[in-house]
């Protein structure tokens, strides 16, 4: 790499570099875990973006970190093939299932180009002579403007990787700065300190600015950390009263046969066994994962004339059950509860679905042409972003499967009484790779919200995460089994749940403000 003010020489040394500390990035995630990676894994990508080259070399490399990145951090894509068991043909899987990495890690890349274009935009990332205070300009308006586009993206039907979960679930301190204002703030403090060690990099023959870029770095990582460890030893207040006993079922039924007569029978008997024995050790309730029986569950014969219904009936205890339900005329992924009666008392309906899997995006315009990934004829009803899910015991926070990825959701229901948090999914056909990074999204809700988290899937991981992202108990990796987890109703606020995420606004609006007040024209 050259030193800043030299043009360097552009060839596959620039492109594997970029790839390679991108494919550092995706190893900080789960389930390598090797968090540590984050805080240096952006640099080098920093490094060659303040160099002066043509834009486009710099939309390159950006999309080359982003591949290296997205492309290993969402690899466990490859578990879906093969789909043969759903009539498609050996090859026919092989390029849907090569579209879908494909296409996922397009949309990423979108995102970091989008950071690498309005930071040039607005702030030039190379300039032949400039002060210190443009140099700090930039890098405030740089964390400002991937904060404020990965918050864009958070909304958006296509987001996973936030910089923020590669700290999930290996480091608790840092991610319980996502109480003060959402996981945002985490991927901030990521980018921050890479690019203070690239300024001081690239100001390396100078001593003096070497040492107070990489001293900054080094002072804005303890003080993070300093501040997550403060938050981390915090007691929780746990009063006998608020104290729930939660049974999980975790069926190990495959999708693939699940849809069928036999899988159907195997659903109704593990389920309804598993209930059973989760009541006689002493559950309150019982919790299934998402689509444990696959049919319509509201006013259907199938729905109320089974074993598992009759068995609610029988013992009293209330359920929370994966079914599906219908509103406007479409199906639905939904988590109804039901008391001890078996009659429903609330339902939350999925409000991020699987593209292709759940719906078909510009279904109007390209549906005719696409084959669905499941056995439903149309695109299912996606839930409200603001519901509220009433059980026997209080409000609950209700999240289906992919719903994980997008904390506002979680935020909103614990801002609207939310005591504990619920997720229902079903992970298969993905293997351990994707279990673990959906644990890994499942401990930062918590987090975030100071919450229990109770997890129930239905091939793994299945688990129990208290408020401050500690798992208490995990399930195995293809495994049917059961479990009684004890949590505690909490109705603390935390800044994040009270106020948002205030942060990024603030800090974007600051930042802008001080590049027109102090900022010098962007270069040529």
């Amino acid at each position: 790499m050259g030193v800043l003010g030299k043009s360097p020489v552009w060839g596959w040394r620039d492109l594997a570099l970029a790839s390679g500390s991108g494919l550092m990035m995706g190893m900080a995630i789960a389930p390598l875990n090797a968090w540590m990676l984050a805080w240096v894994a952006l640099a080098p990508l920093w490094v060659m973006l303040r160099q002066p080259r043509p834009r486009w070399q710099r939309a390159v490399l950006g999309a080359a970190w982003s591949i290296g990145y997205n492309g290993l951090a969402i690899a466990w894509i490859r578990d879906l093939h093969p789909l043969t068991w759903l009539g498609v043909p050996w090859l026919g899987s092989v390029a849907i299932t090569l579209f879908a990495w494909g296409a996922i890690v397009f949309w990423s890349i979108l995102r970091v180009l989008a950071w690498v274009f309005c930071v040039e935009l607005v702030y030039g990332w190379s300039r032949q002579a400039e002060s210190g205070r443009q140099a700090v300009l930039r890098l405030g308006g740089a964390i400002a403007l991937w904060g404020a586009i990965e918050v864009l993206w958070s909304h958006s039907p296509l987001d996973w990787t936030p910089l923020a979960v590669t700290q999930s679930p290996g480091n608790l301190w840092l991610l319980h700065l996502g109480q003060l204002s959402g996981p945002t703030l985490v991927s901030c403090l990521l980018v921050a300190c890479n690019g203070l060690l690239a300024e001081a990099w690239l100001h390396r023959a100078q001593a003096s600015l070497r040492q107070r870029w990489g001293l900054t770095a080094a002072g804005l990582l303890l003080v993070g950390h300093g501040l997550g460890l403060f938050l981390f030893l915090q007691p929780l207040a746990l009063a006998p009263s608020t104290q729930l006993k939660i049974g999980i079922i975790q069926g190990n039924i495959p999708t693939r046969i699940k849809l069928f007569e036999t899988g159907l029978q195997q659903a109704i008997s593990v389920y309804t066994q598993g209930y059973e024995t989760l009541v006689a050790a002493g559950a309150d309730a019982v919790i299934t994962p998402e689509g444990s029986f696959p049919w319509r569950w509201v006013d259907t014969p199938r729905a109320t004339q089974n074993p598992f219904y009759q068995a609610i009936q029988s013992a009293g205890v209330p359920v929370w059950v994966g079914s599906f339900g219908q509103r406007e005329g479409r199906l639905t992924q939904t988590l109804f509860s039901l008391d001890g009666r078996a009659q429903m008392v609330g339902r939350y309906d999925k409000v991020k679905l699987v593209p292709l899997g759940e719906y078909i995006p510009l279904e109007s315009l390209v549906g005719r042409f696409i084959q669905r990934l499941s056995t439903f004829g149309d695109s299912m009803r996606p839930g409200s972003s603001h519901q509220v899910f009433e059980t026997p015991f209080g409000r609950a926070i209700a999240a289906i499967c992919y719903d994980s990825a997008f904390p506002y959701l979680f935020r909103d229901q614990a801002a609207s009484g939310g005591q504990f948090i619920l997720t229902a999914s079903n992970n298969d056909p993905y293997k351990r790779a994707m279990m673990a990074q959906h644990h890994a999204q499942d401990v930062m809700r918590a987090i975030e919200t100071s919450r229990y988290a109770v997890r129930a899937t239905n091939t793994g991981f299945s688990g129990l995460v208290d408020p401050h992202g500690k798992t208490l108990w995990i399930s195995g990796f293809q495994t049917t089994e059961t479990y009684l987890a004890t949590l505690y109703r909490r109705q603390v606020q935390t800044p994040y749940v009270r106020w948002g995420n205030w942060f990024t606004p603030i800090f974007l609006v600051l930042a802008l403000l001080s590049q027109w007040r102090w900022g010098n024209p962007r270069p040529d």
